[in-house]
């Protein structure tokens, strides 16, 4: 008896069915997610560079051109413009030290809001990779169910036996594979959200830097 993927399917049972289409909901979830990360974060990052590019001539006129820059259109996806019109903000409201740890605080809201929207659908991954396996040996289990009763039914018959044994081995190969395929594109954009969130450590502390140089020559006038 000559067996396919496509002859196991149809004569698979319900519930080994119900566990395989599960699997592939996870694996193509998981493929979405990956898609969709991919050009989000590849967006983000090279319009945060750009951005960059363009405050490094505009915060020599200040905080209000800076702002402005960072408002741009082109610049509306970029997570580092979100990231340093927050602390420009509350720098412009007030330029001196009260207005630096108002801007500290701002920055640090929204590098964690930053940070959480990066992470976007890392959930469907991280859950893929782990629990896949699992459901995968619920539909091995239902196969050697299958395979039991196959024997009961007709005693040692191997055409009989072939098909849930058969059932029970593609549960288990799906399983595993859909569940590499999650864990290794969870660790793959985790580096990637890990490298921006340093990019936006090192923004954040440079803006600062910017910030209190801005008020020392203020505040060297004062003190004379």
């Amino acid at each position: 008896m000559e067996i396919n993927l496509v002859e196991i399917w149809h004569q698979a049972t319900p519930g080994v069915k119900v566990v395989i289409a599960t699997m592939m909901l996870m694996g193509f979830g998981s493929v979405y997610v990956a898609i969709e990360r991919l050009i989000a974060l590849t967006r983000a990052r090279g319009q945060s560079r750009r951005l960059a590019e363009a405050l490094g001539e505009a915060l020599k006129a200040g905080p209000a051109k800076a702002i402005e820059v960072a408002k741009a259109p082109e610049y509306k996806d970029a997570y580092l413009g979100r990231l340093l019109l927050s602390g420009l903000t509350e720098f412009e409201a007030r330029p001196d030290k009260y207005g630096i740890e108002a801007a500290e605080r701002a920055l640090s809201r929204q590098t964690t809001d930053e940070e959480a929207d990066l992470r976007k659908g890392f959930g469907i991954l991280a859950t893929t990779g782990a629990t896949c396996p699992f459901v995968g040996l619920v539909g091995t289990i239902f196969g050697i169910i299958g395979a039991f009763q196959a024997m009961a039914d007709g005693g040692g018959d191997l055409d009989k036996l072939l098909v849930p044994i058969a059932e029970a081995l593609v549960a288990t190969a799906i399983g595993i594979t859909v569940a590499i395929l999650g864990v290794w594109l969870f660790n793959f954009f985790n580096a990637k959200v890990e490298a921006i969130s340093k990019d936006m450590s090192n923004s954040a502390l440079e803006l600062l830097d910017w910030c209190e140089k801005r008020i020392l020559p203020p505040m060297e006038q004062a003190a004379k």
